[in-house]
């Protein structure tokens, strides 16, 4: 009974999703960008299980988020606040977790559970049965299909199954520790869990796909709204708000904020929200393929900061989704401002997109995510990303739709510098783009 009324502590080893010095071993596949996107978005989707378990659990039950690299701050900004969050020690793994376990102990733990981010098939009922486990046996361990594991569970500070001469990363873990149990006279005393797969391959990929799921409904959304920003807290707010009124309240839709660094309210708006809100060095191609690497969706959309979708915009999609030949797909435009030549503007760019096949960004781009993926995504450029893209599609024969609806932009751009000013900007930029021009001279030319 004492028991019952101390905590289960659950430990999650992950690192702060920094470019470059996570998930290293899928850089040749997905770059430095995308495998920090996808190491967040395994973390994140392992926490709102987690999250899910402890609100199953009760007040016996916390979460303690153990990393490396970062600091507190930009780990609750990434994961969300109200976590838990202890840098790990120094040392290699075991003594990182040894270390992390007696922390749990000492503060009151009567179980404790270490888990990592790498196994996507680790959620709310995985982390219930090995505490339930754990009512029974001294310890669970969940084995991985690599010869590791995923999960190690105790009633009791074991700092014998972590011995210095471990071969962290090998394929020989597991059974090295169950000869540490055995050793430590627990060969009767302990459980395994079923094997599950790492993702720390490129060929684990697929792996991430099959169990990418949104927790609270067990199936993938239909729709992912990427939104790349910087500093728009002047404009995201309505933005936001225009989607989810336009977005049933059963739909399976996620929408992903993905910031570029902004000085201003932008995250504080987003996090206001509940969308997930993802950090990337600035520029939008870059953010948008963060925030695509992230997506769960079967189907990509997106959206400027200044944009607000229609009223029946997923309906709008999944019609020109149905279309024969479809490779992607933009909304008509209408522009928000005072200035009544901005009509013609707008005019002028859905005759464009509907001849030429040829939309811009800010019309909010749709496509499959599979058909983005296999694309390679936006080529990171300063400029002109979003008709590279088109090209491209259409390059492989595909067919861009000019979706039935319109979305609403801010007109600020024409306002602010003049409408034939900058229409002429933009004119020399796409011819520039058409000869070949380097793209950081192009964008020399918006202005």
């Amino acid at each position: 009974m004492q028991r019952e009324r101390m905590q289960q502590v659950l430990l999650v080893f992950t690192r702060y999703p920094e470019s470059g010095r996570v998930k290293t071993r899928l850089l040749p596949a997905l770059g430095p960008s995308g495998a920090a996107a996808l190491h967040q978005a395994m973390t994140t989707q392992l926490l709102q299980g987690a999250r899910l378990w402890q609100a199953a659990a009760g007040e016996k039950a916390a979460i303690v988020v153990c990393f490396d690299g970062g600091d507190v701050d930009r780990m609750a900004a990434c994961f969300g606040p109200e976590l838990q969050y202890q840098p790990q020690c120094d040392g290699n793994l075991g003594a990182r977790m040894q270390q992390a376990i007696h922390t749990a102990f000492a503060a009151g733990g009567a179980s404790v559970v270490v888990v990592g981010s790498d196994c996507p098939a680790l959620g709310p009922g995985e982390i219930a049965g090995a505490f339930d486990v754990l009512e029974q046996q001294e310890v669970v361990l969940g084995p991985t299909t690599d010869g590791g594991y995923y999960l190690i569970g105790m009633r009791q500070p074991l700092p014998e199954l972590f011995p210095e001469q471990m071969p962290w990363g090998t394929d020989t873990v597991f059974t090295e520790t169950v000869a540490c149990l055995e050793a430590a006279g627990l060969g009767r005393g302990w459980a395994c869990l079923p094997r599950r797969k790492d993702v720390d391959l490129p060929e684990d990929l697929p792996e991430w796909e099959r169990q990418r799921r949104d927790p609270a409904t067990d199936r993938p959304p239909r729709l992912s709204v990427v939104i790349p920003v910087l500093d728009e807290d002047r404009e995201l707010d309505a933005t936001l708000t225009a989607l989810r009124e336009a977005t049933p309240p059963e739909a399976a839709v996620e929408v992903i904020v993905v910031d570029g660094g902004s000085q201003d309210a932008t995250r504080d708006i987003a996090r206001q929200h509940g969308v997930l809100l993802l950090q990337s060095p600035p520029g939008r191609a870059r953010q948008m393929n963060r925030g695509a690497a992230v997506a769960q969706g079967e189907c990509l959309l997106f959206l400027h900061g200044d944009t607000h979708v229609p009223t029946a915009y997923l309906a709008s999609i999944e019609r020109s989704a149905a279309a024969p030949g479809f490779g992607a797909g933009a909304f008509q435009l209408q522009l928000r401002g005072s200035k009544p030549g901005l009509r013609w503007i707008a005019a002028a760019a859905n005759l464009r997109s509907r001849l030429l096949q040829r939309p811009y960004g800010d019309q909010g781009l749709f496509m499959k995510r599979s058909d983005f993926m296999a694309l390679g995504g936006y080529r990171e450029l300063p400029v002109m990303e979003d008709l590279d893209l088109v090209a491209r599609l259409r390059c492989e024969g595909s067919r861009i739709m000019l979706a039935d609806q319109a979305v609403q932009s801010s007109g600020r751009r024409w306002e602010t510098h003049g409408l034939w000013r900058t229409t002429w900007a933009h004119q020399k930029m796409l011819l520039a783009w058409r000869l070949g021009l380097d793209p950081d001279k192009i964008r020399k030319l918006r202005h």
